[in-house]
């Protein structure tokens, strides 16, 4: 999948931004490209988990709707853990249209993976920063 060079450090950002918290947020755009992004509070004010405030939810809808655009996907940070999905991850990602961006900052490092559910598997998901 695509993804504006923009938008991708906008996830590197916030997630440096939240810590030692996991930052969380929305991805904005369509199913070639996300165009943006749009930051969401994370309800659970956690270091090892997250919950977009519902009211962020929403406004990133209104956002891109009025743009003419979706929500297809979501990101949030592990501050101190692999890029990779947790347990809890794996669980709750269940649509398929969905991509979801993991940030890994663990040990000072800013590793960012995509990951998204084919045929009932959470498989990795190449993204290509473009400008």
């Amino acid at each position: 999948m695509k993804i504006r060079q923009q938008a991708l450090d906008a996830i590197v950002a916030h997630a440096v931004e939240d810590m030692p918290n996991e930052c969380c947020g929305l991805l904005i755009g369509t199913q070639e490209i996300v165009e943006e992004v749009a930051r969401a509070r994370n309800a659970l004010g956690s270091r090892t988990a997250f919950k977009v405030n519902p009211a962020d939810h929403f406004a990133a809808i209104r956002r891109a709707r009025a743009a003419g655009l979706e929500i297809v996907g979501a990101y949030h940070s592990h501050p101190n853990g692999p890029s990779g999905l947790s347990p809890t991850d794996r669980v709750r990602l269940t649509d398929q249209s969905m991509v979801h961006v993991i940030v890994s900052l663990a040990g000072g490092t800013r590793t960012v993976r995509a990951f998204q559910l084919v045929d009932g598997n959470l498989g990795p998901l190449e993204l290509v920063p473009v400008p």
